[in-house]
């Protein structure tokens, strides 16, 4: 909004805006390669921390698993209490326990199930153990690409912070059509190029030939032209002394 402001309040002639839009494309560049320096560091701490949550998630899931063996465990072992009792009160035993031969079935039936559960137990600590091996493991990563990612971006900030204020001064003079059109372009190209200069009678951007009167309608900048090619937007190039 404050943009729009300030471009309403001064009536620039398309050829300012064109012109401040390769300036702004310069000062985005110079972002970029600063940018560059942090080569994949962004990428690959966002992927740390994505594994480091899903890590987390397992060992919660591992431990509740164990929590519900130890509590299955701790059932069966009740059961095995109350049928000795059972047993011992020769009423109960009638009720509830034919004869030893269906006692002992029982408690078998129990023990096996105990057994189960011991074996369930130990191999759900060993795959805990795994994951928190691996989970300490991509957390020293993790806290080393932090720490690499936070030195470089605090050496860069002052630099980053004083290219930014430049282009708060520049988008004051293009208005949010322009700006949203090279924005658009921007996030479209690899390079991030989304104002380029004609060179040597060619698109700066993908050097394909522009045609001579296309070039002499560049250089009046009466009007946005962009490159029939690849839609990036073109200007004169002033190092050719172009107007």
């Amino acid at each position: 909004m404050a943009t729009q402001k300030k471009t309403a309040d001064v009536d620039y002639s398309m050829q300012e805006k064109i012109i401040a839009l390769y300036e702004l494309q310069k000062i985005d560049s110079r972002i970029d390669e600063i940018n560059k320096v942090k080569g994949e560091l962004p990428l690959e701490v966002q992927d740390l921390e994505d594994e480091m949550t899903g890590l987390k998630t397992r060992i919660d899931n591992i431990n509740a698993e164990i929590e519900e063996l130890n509590t299955l465990t701790k059932q069966r072992k009740r059961e095995v209490d109350q049928a000795k009792i059972l047993i011992g009160n020769y009423k109960e035993q009638q009720n509830n326990v034919r004869n030893n031969r269906e006692f002992d079935a029982i408690t078998k039936e129990i023990e096996y199930r105990l057994k189960e559960y011991v074996a369930g137990v130990k191999a759900k600590k060993l795959q805990l153990e795994e994951a928190e091996a691996v989970a300490e493991g991509r957390a020293a990563d993790l806290a080393a690409k932090k720490n690499e990612l936070e030195g470089i971006e605090a050496e860069t900030a002052p630099q980053v912070a004083e290219y930014e204020v430049q282009a708060d001064r520049v988008k004051a003079k293009i208005d949010e059509r322009l700006l949203s059109a090279y924005g658009r372009i921007r996030s479209n190209v690899r390079n991030g190029l989304a104002v380029v200069t004609v060179k040597r009678d060619a698109c700066g951007g993908c050097f394909n030939r522009i045609p001579p009167q296309r070039q002499v309608e560049i250089r009046q900048g009466k009007k946005l032209i962009v490159c029939e090619y690849c839609g990036r937007i073109l200007v004169a190039d002033p190092e050719e002394g172009l107007e």
